[in-house]
């Protein structure tokens, strides 16, 4: 048997999103949490804070089976410069909405690819550029109460009712608004020694 087809792929996320968009490309894989504490650091950048966070769940989760090809991710929500993280509540979903409405925000979703065995690390990240349409406070908590989309960064769910809230989406990976930039994911888990197809 060759190694491409030995390696053992791992998500290191909890996130059921990710999940789900793995499961799409019909290859066996774990999933183990990462354990990374996910807080900004106060000089960073969004893209720089999502592009070390996938790294670093990756790697922690690498560490503990070195000879598995493992996948981290991580998403963060950009606003005029500023990093809109997942509300975790309510009032702070409604709040991110009310601020998105009418503009721009661009979510940097990266992925990073490790395989501690073979030293291989990679990281990618994907731009999702996402126009919020104006839209009203009733409609907000309408799509906060059927939605609770307290888990996602700036509370926008696009796979689901969160689509009725935006104008436009302007990426080169569909699935990276989600969470997962399959694209990338696949050619980066190719390179690691994981036959996709």
């Amino acid at each position: 048997m060759s190694e491409t087809t030995r390696r053992k792929l791992i998500l290191g996320s909890t996130s059921p999103y990710r999940r789900q968009l793995l499961e799409r490309l019909r290859i066996a894989f774990e999933v183990v949490a990462p354990e990374v504490d996910e807080t900004p650091w106060p000089s960073e950048t969004p893209k720089q804070t999502a592009c070390r966070l996938a790294m670093a769940k990756a790697r922690a989760v690498a560490t503990r089976f070195p000879a598995y090809v493992v996948i981290g991710s991580d998403q963060v929500a950009e606003l005029d410069g500023q990093a809109l993280g997942k509300p975790g509540n309510h009032a702070r979903a409604l709040s991110q909405l009310q601020q998105m409405r009418g503009k721009a925000v661009t979510f940097q979703t990266a992925v990073a690819v490790v395989c501690q065995e073979t030293g291989f690390a990679q990281v990618d990240l994907a731009q999702v550029k996402v126009k919020f349409r104006e839209f009203s406070d009733a409609e907000i908590e309408t799509y906060l109460q059927l939605e609770q989309p307290y888990d996602c960064a700036g509370s926008a769910k696009s796979e689901g009712l969160g689509i009725a809230l935006l104008e436009s989406i302007d990426n080169d990976d569909p699935s990276a608004l989600i969470g997962l930039p399959l694209i990338r994911t696949c050619r980066m888990i190719r390179a690691a020694g994981i036959k996709v197809l």
